[in-house]
């Protein structure tokens, strides 16, 4: 995206750990017009998962609605990942109080009422959690979903292990039915999966950097990375997963996606949200490669701008 071009988008998320360091660095690019914030039920529960975005707006002092969506996926029971992003869902990180209480409680009505009055084809959803609320918009106001411009979504594996089963990614695997109607929905969906989050890494001395900085968004990020070392194994880095949607949007040029037609695995299996390349599946784009120094770059000079 062209420095001076800014895109109007709402985050759709489930803050999170990773999440908040991705929010982060979309208050701190210009590049994004932030029209709200919509919350999921997926690292934590819906109301922990709403609180946490009014607090990362207020680290920041900023004014964005918030308003709380699926409390549970569209069919089955829900999960949570709370063994890794701690009860609060910020690994016990500080952040002040939200600014304001949440603007509403009906993410995909508000989703709806803000694509109808926005140009057809302006608006983007970068969704950092389960998919639930698109699915849902996508199934409750489809002439509206269709005004979307694209659905950037963190999720899935396709080459690479899962992380909550032997193929199965934690966001696809919370509400796998939701990924089916939204790869089969026909928008313009591109999926950034862990085969490109986990080369996007932060070491302990990455997040001693951004820690020591006198930059809140900066200083905050790095006390998240550590709160994902401490409860999280994987040698000497972590990935960032959900800051790579935003990176994607902000320099597609660090990423090479590929359309692949893609089906969810909907069983009640140990692997089910796995995903499948189909001659059946939804047509959407993949993200196959990143340049994993490039991206930590822009991502730490946004941070500690």
């Amino acid at each position: 995206m062209p420095a001076t071009e800014t895109r109007k988008i709402v985050i759709d998320t489930d803050p999170g750990i990773d999440d908040a360091v991705a929010i982060l660095l979309a208050l701190k690019s210009v590049e994004f017009d932030i029209l709200g914030i919509t919350t999921v039920a997926g690292n934590i529960g819906i109301q922990t998962t709403t609180r946490n975005a009014g607090r990362i707006l207020a680290l920041q002092d900023r004014h964005v609605p918030v308003i709380a969506g699926a409390a549970v996926p569209l069919s089955r029971p829900g999960r949570n990942a709370s063994y890794v992003h701690g009860n609060d869902g910020l690994g016990g990180v500080a952040f002040p109080a939200p600014l304001a209480a949440p603007a509403g409680d009906d993410a995909v009505a508000w989703l709806a009422e803000t694509l109808e009055s926005a140009e057809a084809g302006s608006v983007d959803i970068l969704a950092l959690g389960p998919l639930t609320n698109v699915a849902r918009l996508v199934q409750e106001h489809p002439a509206s979903a269709r005004r979307l411009g694209r659905v950037i979504a963190m999720g899935g594996a396709i080459h690479e292990p899962g992380n909550v089963g032997p193929r199965a990614e934690f966001n696809i695997a919370a509400d796998p039915e939701a990924a089916e109607v939204v790869f089969r929905s026909g928008l313009d969906v591109t999926l950034v999966p862990l085969d490109v989050t986990r080369k996007v890494r932060a070491t302990h001395a990455q997040a001693a950097e951004l820690r020591s900085s006198g930059v809140a968004a900066a200083k905050v990020s790095g006390e998240l990375i550590d709160a994902y070392f401490q409860s999280t194994g994987g040698g000497e880095s972590r990935p960032l997963h959900d800051p790579c949607v935003m990176l994607l949007v902000l320099d597609a040029t660090l990423f090479t996606c590929e359309l692949l037609k893609i089906s969810v695995d909907r069983t009640m299996t140990g692997d089910a949200g796995s995903l499948d390349i189909d001659a059946s599946g939804g047509a959407i784009s993949v993200a196959m490669k990143v340049d994993g120094d490039r991206a930590l770059k822009l991502l730490f000079d946004r941070l500690l701008g």
